[in-house]
């Protein structure tokens, strides 16, 4: 993997119940909202972030990793 690859694939925690997906991010986008599989709820980003895998994810969205490593 080069220094300026950019990962796919993030792990979503809930931070309602908690549970752990996951999940394979948008390339070209930030994704506003998701649904947690287990307890349903919505989430959303926190303010500040641009989507909900900045805010509950392992690695942050495309856009994000892309902007950092300009």
């Amino acid at each position: 993997m080069t220094a300026n690859a950019v990962i796919l694939e993030s792990v979503l925690t809930c931070p309602r119940c908690g549970v752990s997906r996951q999940e394979i991010m948008p390339s070209d986008a930030c994704q506003f909202f998701y649904q947690c599989g287990n307890c349903k709820a919505v989430l959303r980003p926190n303010p500040g972030d641009c989507c909900v895998f900045c805010s509950y994810g392992s690695v942050k969205c495309p856009p994000m990793q892309t902007q950092i490593s300009k």
